[in-house]
């Protein structure tokens, strides 16, 4: 068996509510699973779903004190009076900032933007960045993807006689800031009817309401801002996704352009995942390493040249924002190992000095995915003693209501369940881990296991392209809408290899029956080597196509596999046990039936359960307890392997049966040469095997292990004697058959064994011990190999 990386939960739908769905809607089946599964089963609600582009906006009016912030902008840009964007240093923001910042310049504003550094500032409202912006002459300060929190800067503002408008959509504290308007979804006073847009959401909402018409010239910036930031993509952030993405592969912004060739991507083609892996993480690049004024730089210019080189830059800050994640991963990995590997870290709180707080996150993001534990990041500064940092959570622990328990020691944090960000004194991080891993003591132990949640069992046969463009109509995927994860089940391998310069990947082609579907697992190479060839796989995955050379064909990218039933690896014949050895899991039972061979393989196995095994009661005695079972030699007698087999069914078995001279076991001697045998040692009377055994050997054309043998059963059955290496015939001999002879039975048995297991093919071998076992059917899930 193999057992999957993580708990798989199929979901369930109702086939009359699917069916109803389906045909309202004239959609496929599958297509209407799908719906209901993410809870829309409404023929309008799905329709609204499916068609998103065709929908329209909010009114942002709806928002509370919009009415407030358009007015008070009207005025100022009328009296001329100087406006600032407050915006934030991720993707997110400086989207935001690009959204709000072409507006106000539209309508004529005298705007300019700022952002704080990451390093000198942090996240949100400071008060320095606020007295500046005032001394310098700004009387309207409007925040966007940020402020819920900033209490004590906007009271600030307050005595400065300088309006602020927030514009956010983090999770409101307890106490609100004082400002002239807070737009905000999830505003505690707020009727808004959609509650999780991003802060580029909001930020085009105000827009939209400024300019008096839905700037659709903008929607290529909020699909970026919206997918990046990992809101969910329902209701009207799907709708300003679509439409988004649309406006985003016509796009004539010469940044995106140039981002998106040095990230090797064509514009034309561009989707969520082009977003998520291309240009969301090289606009946060800019602002984890230094300060994120080039991003929006790089959004707003309409100078290609320009663009060009702002770009070749982002470029170089993102691959040095990824050696130093890098390096920052190993270095939290390696405390983790020796700290807090213990059971009762249920979160990890990890702190050092030195670290680049620009990353943080994406350290925690990775550590989530090592260790699935909530985990928080810091890095420490030694000159002013505080810690300030990310944490990245799971399911089931809700990160930001966790902290707000401990609000006490954390003077500044903000987020979302799943996400937060914190500034706390450091002599309080370790007051902050003992309240976390208390406040997590209520959780389950199954939360701590990762689940995947598949979305349909298919089989082989329906994966063509036309199911693979119905799925797209669920697209685009992201946060609470997931690409859909299908689940192939006993599905045999025609082909399997490790790909890549480090093998850590595996090309495989499925097949039922006579279908077969290629498929792809990334870092799942490790898996070729405990996948038996006649092993039948569960695998999941998504779903998409393969474009090569023209032509086009359906691909699985596995996402994870299992096999459920025991599995049978061949090692017979290979003459270097180190080449197999390694690839034994450390929980396997080794057993060898014979001295020799016991202490020939001791070392190798000196990280396992080694077990000799001389007789029967001794096999029955040996509990496998579905662990690995690795077979070194053959026993003499077959019930010795049967009594061992039939304890309990191994999850594997590893077929070696070595022996040093193979040849040993290769026939047993014919009756002809028995009796030819027989004759000689009548004629001589007295032989002196001990001597001369090897000359009659020779001459016969036989092996010394042949004429002992022999010998051997002529004393079992009191043919002849034997005195000091001398063989004589008895004067009284009793007719009797070869086969009462014990060593010609276990002789005959070796010989059997050795034509049935030695020798016989990978199928037979597989057969006979399940026909002597019955080792059939699935077993207990196990960890074997990750």
């Amino acid at each position: 068996m193999l057992t999957s990386k993580t708990r798989w939960n199929v979901k369930e739908t109702s086939g009359e509510q699917s069916k109803r769905l389906a045909e309202a809607l004239n959609i496929p089946l599958f297509i209407a699973n799908l719906l209901i599964q993410r809870g829309i089963a409404e023929p309008d609600a799905a329709s609204d779903f499916l068609y998103a582009d065709k929908k329209e906006v909010h009114d942002p009016f709806l928002m509370k004190d919009m009415d407030k912030a358009v007015d008070r902008i009207k005025r100022a840009i009328s009296e001329q009076e100087m406006i600032l964007v407050y915006g934030d240093y991720d993707a997110d923001g400086v989207t935001s900032t690009s959204v709000l910042l072409t507006a106000l310049r539209e309508l004529g504003a005298e705007a300019e933007f700022y952002i704080p550094n990451r390093f000198t500032e942090g996240y949100g409202p400071n008060e320095g960045a606020f007295r500046d912006a005032v001394a310098q002459g700004f009387s309207l300060i409007i925040t966007v993807d940020n402020g819920i929190s900033g209490v004590h800067e906007a009271q600030v503002l307050k005595e400065l006689n300088t309006d602020l408008i927030i514009t956010d959509h983090h999770e409101p504290g307890p106490e609100l800031p004082e400002a002239l308007a807070i737009i905000h979804p999830n505003h505690p006073e707020s009727n808004y009817p959609f509650k999780e847009l991003a802060g580029v959401g909001v930020a085009f909402k105000l827009a939209h309401a400024l300019l008096g018409r839905v700037p659709d010239e903008l929607l290529d910036l909020v699909a970026i801002g919206t997918i990046a930031d990992l809101v969910p993509l329902h209701g009207e952030n799907r709708i300003l996704v679509k439409k988004g993405l649309k406006q985003l592969r016509a796009t004539r912004r010469p940044g995106i352009h140039a981002i998106l060739k040095k990230a090797g991507s064509n514009v034309s083609e561009a989707d969520e995942e082009t977003v998520g892996f291309a240009i969301g993480p090289r606009l946060n690049a800019v602002g984890r390493l230094s300060d994120a004024d080039p991003a929006v730089d790089l959004l707003m210019t309409e100078d290609t040249g320009e663009a060009e080189g702002i770009a070749a830059e982002i470029d170089r800050l993102n691959k040095e924002r990824q050696s130093i994640v890098a390096e920052i991963t190993k270095e939290a990995t390696e405390i983790v190992e020796e700290h807090y590997r213990s059971e009762g870290n249920r979160v990890l709180v990890l702190a050092k000095a030195g670290w680049n707080p620009g990353v943080v996150g994406i350290v925690a993001s990775k550590l989530v995915e090592k260790y699935y534990r909530p985990v928080i990041i810091l890095c420490i500064d030694e000159d002013s003693g505080k810690a300030k940092g990310s944490a990245r959570s799971i399911e089931g622990f809700n990160m930001f209501q966790e902290l707000s328990k401990n609000r006490e020691i954390l003077p500044h944090f903000g987020g979302h369940p799943m996400a937060a960000g914190m500034t706390l004194s450091a002599e309080h991080v370790d007051l902050l881990r003992e309240n976390l891993n208390r406040q997590a003591e209520s959780m389950r132990d199954e939360d701590f296991i990762p689940v995947t949640h598949i979305d349909v069992p298919i089989k082989i046969e329906d994966t063509d392209l036309k199911a693979i463009e119905q799925l797209n109509m669920l697209s685009p995927f992201g946060m609470k809408n997931a690409k859909p994860k299908v689940l192939v089940e006993q599905a045999a391998i025609s082909s399997i290899r490790k790909i890549g310069a480090n093998q850590n990947h595996l090309k495989v082609t499925l097949k039922q029956d006579d279908y077969s579907l290629d498929a792809i697992a990334f870092q799942l190479g490790e898996a070729a080597d405990h996948i038996s060839p006649l092993a039948s796989i569960d695998v999941i995955g998504e779903l998409s196509v393969n474009e090569w050379n023209n032509t086009r064909k359906p691909q699985l990218f596995i996402k994870d596999l299992r096999v459920k039933e025991w599995q049978l690896f061949d090692v017979r014949g290979i003459t270097q046990p180190a080449r197999w050895v390694s690839l034994v899991p450390e929980n396997a039972v080794a057993v060898s039936f014979k001295k020799g061979t016991y202490d020939r393989f001791c070392d190798l196995f000196s990280g396992h359960e080694l077990h000799l095994i001389e007789d029967h009661e001794q096999a029955k005695q040996t509990d496998l307890m579905q662990r690995p079972l690795v077979l070194l030699d053959l026993p003499e007698e077959e019930r010795v392997l049967v009594n061992l087999i039939n304890n309990e069914r191994p999850s594997r078995l590893y077929a070696h049966f070595y022996h040093e001279d193979p040849q040993f076991f290769s026939a047993v001697p014919g009756r002809d040469q028995f009796a030819w045998f027989f004759a000689f040692l009548k004629k001589r009377g007295t032989f002196n095997l001990k001597n001369q055994g090897q000359a009659l050997a020779s001459h016969r054309g036989w092996s010394i292990d042949t004429i002992n043998f022999m010998t051997k059963v002529f004393f079992e059955l009191d043919f002849v004697t034997i005195n000091d290496g001398f063989v004589s015939i008895n004067e009284h001999i009793q007719k009797r058959d070869l086969t009462e002879s014990p060593a010609y039975q276990r002789k005959t048995q070796s010989v059997k064994m050795e034509q049935e297991l030695l020798y016989s093919s990978f199928h037979d071998l597989k057969r006979w011990f399940e026909e002597r076992s019955g080792w059939t059917g699935q077993l207990e899930e196990e960890k074997v190999w990750i």
